[in-house]
């Protein structure tokens, strides 16, 4: 549940979980490749980590799993916020402490489906990343350094369904890679700020790379699809909620309004369905 962010799909080739119950995590850390393996034992986390980012990944563990997280500051003002909360007490928000694991399936996911997104991170993952140190599951993948995204060949970002705009995007990002990571170290205002210096990034992947990457309780992600919908219907019975109407329905949770939308989708209670789904393009095969 407090991981559950970090997972780009069923199958993301950097996130496993196995029959024992154990959940594998492969990262690119400032020291290197590592691979992190968590287990709940007798209400209590254990974890082992290999690869040059072990010491690096046991030591954010705590922030991982959402250690430095303060949900005691949040007060429900919806009575299904409050028991969507009460279900779940053991729920805080995660900080990776990592940047750009966390940007680039952003970008991948901007304006399109979410399998075309799940999609192409993992076809470019497999393809361009390296096998994640230590004994993990087969099929786990680092992902690639800023060095190989920068050298992926255009026709690959094509094969992977990427359009020019976003795949230009990331190679900007991971141009400046070293002073996007350095953004964790900034309160959230300042480290969107950052982001949002790079064309192509604006506040919904700059939210939703912050969400994970440093835990923001209070970052909305302005311009989805689907949230102001889902917002506004579960608060307000209004399925027809734009960001304006989202927004002015968050306002009594401010400074906490990402903590108060996770706990809306995690109720469960979205607007039924009334029109076909998005259509997934194919540009793989123009």
């Amino acid at each position: 549940m407090v991981l559950g962010p970090l997972r780009r799909g069923p199958a993301d080739p950097t996130f496993r979980t196995t029959p024992d119950g154990s959940i594998w995590r492969a990262s690119r850390t400032p020291d290197g490749p590592g691979t992190i393996r968590l287990a709940l034992r007798d209400g209590r986390a254990e974890a082992e980590a290999w690869g040059p980012g072990a010491e690096w990944l046991l030591g954010h563990l705590p922030e991982l799993l959402g250690d430095t997280d303060e949900p005691d500051r949040f007060a429900p003002r919806h009575r299904l916020i409050a028991e969507s909360a009460r279900r779940r007490p053991g729920l805080r928000l995660t900080r990776t402490g990592l940047v750009l694991e966390s940007l680039i399936p952003s970008i991948l996911e901007q304006k399109v489906t979410t399998d075309e997104a799940y999609r192409a991170w993992r076809l470019l993952v497999r393809k361009y990343g390296e096998p994640a140190p230590g004994p993990a599951p087969a099929g786990l993948y680092v992902m690639p350094d800023p060095r190989t995204w920068a050298l992926i060949p255009s026709w690959e970002w094509h094969r992977a369904g990427v359009d020019a705009q976003r795949s230009s995007t990331v190679l900007r990002a991971v141009r400046v890679a070293r002073r996007l990571e350095e953004a964790v170290a900034l309160d959230p205002e300042a480290a969107a700020a950052r982001l949002h210096l790079v064309p192509g990034i604006g506040p919904w992947t700059s939210a939703e790379t912050l969400q994970r990457a440093m835990g923001a309780p209070d970052l909305v992600s302005v311009g989805d699809y689907h949230l102001p919908g889902i917002v506004g219907y579960a608060l307000a019975g209004d399925r027809t909620a734009d960001d304006a109407a989202m927004l002015e329905l968050l306002a009594p949770y401010a400074g906490q309004r990402h903590r108060a939308t996770r706990l809306i989708l995690l109720s469960g209670r979205t607007p039924p369905r009334r029109a076909p789904r998005m259509t997934p393009g194919n540009i793989g095969a123009l």
